[in-house]
């Protein structure tokens, strides 16, 4: 969560220089450069039938391919920190979808914690005078990547019962890196071409590519498979408040009290959320 925390703060840099499809295709590029010769060395016994190709693709489709349009676009046109907070609605939404797809059960304190979380987040997002200081379409690019995210966690969640992290997501980022390619090349190729290289902006990509791309999605993933869907999406709340510090070092974003007093009760939440799992674990050990 500190990853794609941090993600959001160099993806408005990147997006300075290169267009939102440029960005995330060249991340997909050598995520999957990196990712698919790992799945041929340490390969195992792992059998893709019709059907786990189809919803591999079909999990590629919503993620990365639909997310990242939305996410890039939405960060296009508002701020970092409100791209992170309006993300951090998914534990929101992903119980309800969960509850009815994957029949999963979910408690009272779990559920209050999420409401918590999300009520930090909406004092994070609204300014003083109750007004939202964010493009309406922005946030509707934003909204769209976080109902791609819930059914893409969902499939997930099927596939990591059969699949290792390091196989879906080394997919994933091929298929989603083909899924783009058709629009780099027609719409951004010439221009890609026409910027000058820039090593900072490049150091940024790699950093993506290599830890939000890669490695923070295969331990996400092995989550997924041991707290479920509905729990694991819950910690994403962490995000928008990694994000607001973040913001506040690298792109000198305002960190006002309203900031802090949201953070505060982000954390509350998620916490709150965990505190029926910790209490077995504590009697499992004993």
């Amino acid at each position: 969560m500190l990853i794609w925390g941090l993600s959001f703060v160099f993806t408005r840099i990147i997006l300075d220089v290169y267009s939102p499809v440029t960005a995330v295709f060249m991340r997909m590029l050598i995520s999957s450069a990196i990712l698919i010769p790992l799945i041929l060395i340490y390969r195992r016994n792992e059998h893709f039938g019709t059907k786990d190709w189809l919803l591999i693709m079909l999990a590629a489709v919503f993620e990365p391919f639909f997310y990242f349009l939305g996410e890039n676009y939405g960060i296009l046109e508002t701020s970092s920190t409100i791209s992170a907070v309006i993300i951090a609605t998914i534990p929101l939404l992903t119980p309800i979808a969960a509850y009815y797809m994957l029949k999963e059960k979910l408690s009272w304190l779990n559920i209050t914690g999420v409401f918590i979380s999300f009520s930090g987040i909406v004092i994070m997002l609204v300014g003083k005078d109750l007004s939202l200081n964010a493009s309406p379409k922005g946030i509707l690019f934003l909204f769209f990547a976080v109902f791609s995210a819930i059914i893409s966690t969902i499939i997930m969640k099927k596939l990591s019962s059969k699949f290792s992290s390091l196989t879906i997501i080394g997919y994933q980022n091929l298929l989603g890196g083909l899924y783009f390619l058709p629009l780099f090349l027609i719409f951004d190729f010439k221009q890609f071409l026409s910027i000058p290289f820039d090593p900072k902006v490049w150091a940024t990509i790699l950093f993506l590519a290599v830890f939000a791309s890669s490695l923070a999605f295969i331990m996400y993933v092995s989550v997924i498979r041991h707290l479920g869907a509905s729990r694991s999406n819950i910690f994403t709340n962490i995000i928008p408040v990694s994000t607001a510090i973040f913001s506040f070092f690298i792109l000198d974003e305002q960190f006002t009290f309203i900031k802090v007093l949201g953070i505060a009760i982000v954390i509350t939440g998620v916490m709150l959320s965990q505190f029926n799992r910790l209490l077995l674990h504590i009697k499992s050990r004993r």
